[in-house]
């Protein structure tokens, strides 16, 4: 079976993992952990006050999201030099043995 092939088959899947609950839950509330948080402490405790507050409050939502998506991807690239560097250590280690 050529690559190409085989990419196009192992893609498929993928796109139909990732699009398919969007569509099963068009109607529902994707909200994030933080907002279901704050929602379920109001409902049980009205008068909670919180402990801190944020020093810097993003000016928008887009902002706070680029500053998520910049956060995990630099996270993911330690991560995967790591991967990488320890690859190549080892690979390197196993060509210099007889």
């Amino acid at each position: 079976m050529k690559p190409i092939t085989k990419n196009v088959l192992l893609l498929i899947p993928v796109v139909v993992l990732a699009f398919a609950p969007l569509y099963i839950a068009r109607t529902a509330n994707f909200a994030g952990a933080d907002t279901q948080a704050s929602a379920a402490i109001s409902t049980l405790n009205p008068n909670y006050i919180p402990w801190y507050k944020p020093f810097w409050k993003p000016p928008s939502g887009e902002v706070e999201s680029f500053l998520f998506a910049l956060q995990a991807a630099i996270g993911s690239g330690f991560v995967f030099y790591y991967l990488g560097y320890a690859k190549g250590k080892h690979s390197a280690s196993k060509k210099d043995q007889p």
